[in-house]
């Protein structure tokens, strides 16, 4: 019943950032940030818009007292080391990354210059930081989920099962060189016996492999799939989302943009506020604070949305109590 769009001009303005601040650099510090994400300006327009509002609340203008240094890998996550190496040349005071991959991609490039992560998926066992409280390096920000992934896994399987009461079978579609999607899959696992689901993996590496994914979980007579999601897959998401209706399939994912690109719901963070909270970690560094010693967070508000249109495509009644939970409805 509500849907977020952005106005297209943003991407004008996206493009332009770095040059504008480049042309107009006034007395006084200027404080230069590198962005570095896994996926394309595009997808991250709505990101990047919520970005420069938290800095322009708390002060900083592009174009007068910080410059933003934008790096995108389109999808092609193995371009992200030298992306992060480039930020580390043009010496920048603070890297914003994305999601894990991003992030150990900026921690492989320096030691020393500060790194705010704003998507990475429990980074204490990833091996990004010693522990939430005391990140202990130069690498702070956001947590996904802080370690409770079993719970949040859980919880989106049980909207699937509510949705669907006779579901007993559900395939996984993941990607297994996801940094952390390994661990993800062992999460799902634990959680599926109190929901008498049976799970059954099935690889997708990139654009080839989707159709035999979905020609496996029809063989194998998937009533449902639930996508773990990371940047590969992310940019494939319109295809999976037609691959889905064609074969009937329901589904679920972490991000509101699957939901978007078709598939039945998705449960998880909203990105906005993390990517408007990295301004706070940003400017606390600028005022002397370090990474080691500022406790990364956790998402405070997570989202369920539902496409409708998918649902009635495939015949599925969602129930209006779901409905009246959901904080968007894809009409």
């Amino acid at each position: 019943m509500r849907r977020r769009e952005f106005i297209a001009g943003i991407s004008g303005v996206a493009v332009a950032l770095p040059l504008a601040a480049r042309a107009q650099q006034p007395a006084g510090r200027v404080y230069r940030v590198g962005y570095l994400a896994g996926g394309s300006q595009q997808t991250q327009l709505y990101l990047i818009k919520a970005f420069d509002e938290g800095l322009r609340s708390l002060g900083y203008r592009v174009g007068q007292n910080i410059v933003i240094e934008y790096r995108f890998a389109d999808g092609e996550v193995q371009r992200l080391p030298a992306l992060a190496a480039e930020l580390v040349r043009l010496g920048v005071d603070v890297i914003v990354s994305g999601n894990t991959r991003s992030t150990v991609a900026a921690m492989k490039a320096t030691t020393t210059i500060p790194i705010v992560m704003t998507s990475s998926a429990n980074p204490v066992s990833a091996g990004l930081v010693a522990s939430l409280a005391r990140p202990g390096g130069n690498v702070t920000g956001f947590s996904l989920d802080g370690g409770n992934e079993g719970e949040i896994q859980g919880k989106r399987l049980g909207l699937l099962k509510e949705t669907l009461p006779n579901l007993t079978r559900v395939g996984i579609l993941w990607n297994p060189d996801g940094a952390i999607n390994p661990a993800r899959l062992e999460s799902m696992r634990d959680v599926t016996q109190p929901l008498g689901l049976k799970l059954v993996a099935v690889e997708a590496r990139g654009l080839d492999a989707l159709e035999q994914a979905f020609a496996t979980m029809v063989r194998e007579q998937m009533q449902a799939f639930i996508l773990v999601s990371d940047t590969v897959l992310f940019n494939y998401r319109q295809q999976i989302g037609v691959m889905a209706l064609k074969n009937r399939l329901p589904s679920t994912s972490s991000l509101k943009e699957f939901a978007e690109a078709g598939l039945l719901l998705s449960y998880g963070p909203d990105f906005q506020p993390l990517y408007g909270g990295a301004a706070v970690f940003i400017d606390k560094i600028f005022k002397g604070a370090k990474p080691a010693d500022l406790p990364v967070e956790q998402p405070t508000k997570f989202e369920l949305v539902i496409n409708l249109k998918t649902a009635k495509a495939l015949g599925i009644m969602v129930p209006p109590t779901l409905l009246a939970r959901a904080d968007e409805v894809i009409e």
